[in-house]
C-alpha cells in the first residue's frame, strides 16, 4: 500500500500538523506501507486559471509549468492520500486550496450522476485514491471541524472515492508547545496516531475504539484555555516592552 500525505501548513515542519502527519505515517510504515510526507509550502503551486485547457485542449496536462505536475503523479499513484491541514477560518489553508484546485486535470469535463442522482464530473487516470484527512486547530473543541468534514465528503464524492480516515484535533497547539505536566498525555495521543496509521494499512479504516480515543481532549478544556491566554498575554507584554 502506498500512502502519500500532502501537508498544507505554511509552517511546514514547524507546525502541529506535521507532528500529526509524521506520527500517523510512522504507524502506517510500521504496518508495511510505503509512505511519503510532502510539504506543500516547499513546492511551487500556482493558482488554477480556470481555463479548462487540461480538460479540452491537453487532457490531463495543465498549462502552468510548476511543481504540480509531479505532485499529480504522486497523487494518482497512491492508494491513499492524506490531506493534512491546520484549520484556517474554518477551512483548509490557502496552500492546500491551491493544491486541491490544481487537481482538476484528474477529471473529465463530461457530466455523470452519482448514486443519489447528483451531477459530478467523470474521473480519469483510473480509480482515485482513498482519502484520509488530518487537521488541528487552536480552539479546544472538536466542533470547529464541521466545514472540513463536509468539504472532504464532497470532494471525495467528486472523485468517486471515499474518506476512510478523519482525525481532527482541537487544542492542537499543545502538540509542539507541551507543558511538562502534559507531556505524558501528548505522548499517549501520538501513540494513538501511530495506531491509527497501522489500522488504516491493516483494515482500511480505524477501529471505533481508536476513533473515540483520538476524539477526546488531550488536556481538560479549562486548563487549555487558561494556558493559552497566559501565553498570549506573556507574548504581548514582551512585545510591548521591546517596542
Amino acid at each position: 500500500m502506498k500512502i502519500t500525505a500532502f501537508n498544507g501548513s505554511p509552517r511546514g515542519e514547524s507546525g502541529n500538523t506535521h507532528v500529526m502527519g509524521e506520527e500517523f505515517l510512522q504507524g502506517a510504515a510500521g504496518a508495511g506501507a510505503e509512505t511519503e510526507n510532502i510539504l506543500l509550502a516547499k513546492k511551487r503551486i500556482g493558482h488554477c486559471l480556470g481555463c479548462l485547457k487540461c480538460w479540452l485542449a491537453t487532457p490531463g496536462e495543465c498549462v502552468i509549468k510548476d511543481d504540480m505536475s509531479g505532485l499529480l503523479e504522486k497523487f494518482a499513484s497512491s492508494d491513499v492520500v492524506v490531506f493534512a491541514t491546520p484549520l484556517y477560518v474554518d477551512n483548509v489553508t490557502g496552500i492546500m486550496k491551491n493544491f486541491m484546485d490544481r487537481l482538476i486535470p484528474m477529471g473529465d469535463p463530461h457530466f455523470d450522476k452519482d448514486e443519489g442522482g447528483e451531477c459530478r464530473h467523470r474521473t480519469v487516470r483510473g480509480k482515485a485514491p482513498a482519502f484520509a484527512v488530518i487537521s488541528n486547530c487552536g480552539f479546544p473543541e472538536q466542533s470547529h471541524f464541521q466545514v472540513l468534514k463536509l468539504l472532504f465528503a464532497r470532494v471525495a464524492r467528486n472523485f468517486s472515492t471515499n474518506v476512510v480516515v478523519e482525525i481532527y484535533r482541537g487544542g492542537g497547539a499543545i502538540l509542539k508547545d507541551t507543558p511538562l505536566l502534559a507531556q505524558p498525555l501528548v505522548y499517549n495521543y501520538k501513540r494513538l496516531l501511530r495506531k491509527a496509521g497501522s489500522e488504516l494499512v491493516k483494515d482500511m479504516k480505524m477501529s471505533g475504539e481508536t476513533i473515540a480515543a483520538l476524539d477526546r481532549p488531550i488536556v481538560p478544556e479549562n486548563m487549555y484555555i487558561k494556558s493559552a491566554n497566559e501565553y498570549f498575554d506573556s507574548v504581548m507584554n514582551k512585545l510591548k516592552k521591546d517596542s
